[in-house]
This record gives C-alpha cells, sequence and structure tokens, in this order.
C-alpha cells in the first residue's frame, strides 16, 4: 500500500510538471483565487437562495478549464522557448478574473471590497494582457 502512494506522489509531481512547468508562486495564487471564488460563489448563493448543484457543477468545469488554459499556455512556451511568459501571462488573466469574481460575490453577500483590492485588480488586468474577453456565454461569477 505504501509503494501505491509513492507512485500516486510521483505520478502527480510529473503531471504538475509537464503541464503547469512545475510549481510557482503564481500558480499557488492563482489555486488559492480558484478555491475562494468557488467557495464565496457558493455563500452567495447560499444566501441569495440561488445555490444550485447544477450550477456548481458548472463552476467546477470552468475551474478545471482555467487550469487546462494555464496548461496550454506553457506547452506554447515549451514551443516557443519563452520560459513561462504565456503560462504566466494567461495564469495572471485568470487571477484578475477570478479576483474580480470573489469582489463580485462579496458584494452579493453585503461585505465592503476595499479600494487597494479594487486596484489590485485593475493592475493585474494589466498584467494578463489587453484582452479581457470572458468568452460568450460564460459568468465571471461562476
Amino acid at each position: 500500500m505504501e509503494n501505491v502512494g509513492k507512485w500516486a506522489l510521483a505520478t502527480g509531481s510529473w503531471l504538475v510538471s509537464y503541464l503547469f512547468g512545475g510549481w510557482s508562486g503564481v500558480l499557488g495564487v492563482l489555486l488559492v483565487f480558484v478555491v475562494l471564488d468557488y467557495l464565496t460563489g457558493v455563500a452567495a448563493g447560499w444566501m441569495s437562495g440561488e445555490l444550485k448543484s447544477k450550477i456548481g457543477l458548472i463552476g467546477i468545469a470552468r475551474k478545471v478549464f482555467i487550469f487546462a488554459m494555464v496548461a496550454v499556455g506553457h506547452l506554447v512556451d515549451g514551443i516557443l522557448g519563452d520560459g513561462h511568459l504565456f503560462r504566466d501571462t494567461v495564469a495572471f488573466f485568470y487571477i484578475a478574473n477570478e479576483l474580480l469574481s470573489i469582489t463580485e460575490n462579496g458584494g452579493k453577500m453585503g461585505a465592503p471590497i476595499p479600494a487597494v483590492i479594487k486596484q489590485a485588480i485593475e493592475v493585474l488586468k494589466g498584467k494578463g494582457g489587453n484582452d479581457n474577453d470572458k468568452g460568450a456565454g460564460t459568468d465571471a461569477s461562476a
């Protein structure tokens, strides 16, 4: 049984390395923001009486897609030999998007949003590129 755990850890480490080029502070921040966005979205839905399992499952699928796009950015970096330029640009885009969604969820719950957080969103939008299009039919609050 101990070997299964070691094998699973080794496989997971290899997968993170292959898909994301290893773990970094940027990916750690993205992971925290993705989790916080999901939790605040659930809380906002619960407080408004709009909590539905289908919406939650769609939210999880969107979170998986975020990490798929970051992996695509890393794989493009590998082809072009640009270090982590594309991976981190994609990650910054989604960090800004998740932070915006967290603040929207907080607003739905009646929580005040500090001005410094609003300023951070603007800075992160710039780091993620100028294209802030979330895509057709998407919602930042998911």
